[in-house]
């Protein structure tokens, strides 16, 4: 599909507005997402200071205020993003489209039932944008390296939590049968759990074994906790280290306007999804 791009000199003020809230290529696009992570900062500051009883009775009504008025900025921000958008309802049921909605509901919400709007701290996620302001595309290439390695481990790793699920119902029920409920085993689900918390090296110590049997089973439990933690470590390190395959696909970060499609080829030109020209 060959579409000519737009005339830059001819851009209307949606295509200039896109620039400066989806893009971070200028001055303005840089300066805009700067101002909405520092908002943002500031919205969910003002929720947990709130949290502070002593803070909430001296300074709640203020913070409030603060929490209203950053909400009515992520609404205009968010409708404005519709707006310039071509495909607004591809926007809004995309992964970012879906945050920055879940970034106001919570305050409105809070019109219903006060407990939600503890629920704000999900705007933390909106900071993600932090890799495109500052160009930090390359840290994301070696995200998705990593992401790959884990892709390509996945199997191993589910045959090893096989292992260890198998274990711990082992031991777990063994544990119910040696220790009994008057030493806190009460059931091989809770016995199952004393094991988790056991050979993953937690300890919390609300549940303990005290005859000689079952204190050597913890014991063998605790040592193959260390060998076990090291075994996923040591799947994923060495599929790392394994030279990735001339076959392998490379991405450039680049969000369709169109339809915010992502995972464009790196060599491509065109949407893979609509078409549009990157």
């Amino acid at each position: 599909m060959n579409i000519t791009p737009p005339d830059p000199g001819s851009a209307s003020w949606k295509q200039k507005a896109y620039r400066i809230i989806f893009e971070s290529d200028t001055r303005a696009g840089r300066a805009f997402d700067v101002l909405l992570l520092g908002a943002i900062m500031v919205s969910v500051l003002a929720v947990m200071l709130e949290s502070v009883r002593p803070i909430d009775a001296r300074y709640g009504p203020l913070l409030r205020a603060v929490e209203w008025f950053m909400t009515g900025l992520f609404i205009i921000e968010y409708l404005m993003r519709l707006l310039v958008v071509r495909r607004p309802l591809a926007y809004a049921l995309s992964w970012l489209g879906i945050i920055d909605f879940l970034a106001i509901v919570p305050t409105l919400a809070s019109l219903l039932s006060v407990g939600s709007r503890n629920l704000i701290v999900i705007r933390t996620l909106r900071l993600l944008r932090v890799f495109r302001i500052f160009k930090l595309g390359k840290f994301v290439g070696e995200g998705e390296f990593i992401l790959t390695a884990l892709k390509a481990s996945r199997f191993k790793i589910l045959v090893f939590l096989t292992a260890v699920l198998t274990l711990v119902v082992v031991i777990g029920t063994l544990m119910y049968v040696v220790e009994g409920g008057q030493n806190g085993f009460t059931s091989i689900p809770k016995s199952i759990y004393w094991a988790i918390v056991t050979l993953t090296t937690v300890g919390y110590g609300d549940i303990s074994p005290v005859t000689v049997l079952g204190q050597t089973l913890a014991s063998v439990l605790m040592i193959l906790g260390y060998a076990i933690i090291a075994v996923p470590t040591g799947i994923v390190s060495a599929q790392m280290a394994t030279p990735a395959s001339p076959a392998t696909p490379a991405f450039k970060q680049v969000i369709c306007h169109v339809c915010q499609a992502t995972e464009h080829k790196s060599e491509a030109q065109y949407c893979w999804r609509c078409g549009e020209k990157l």
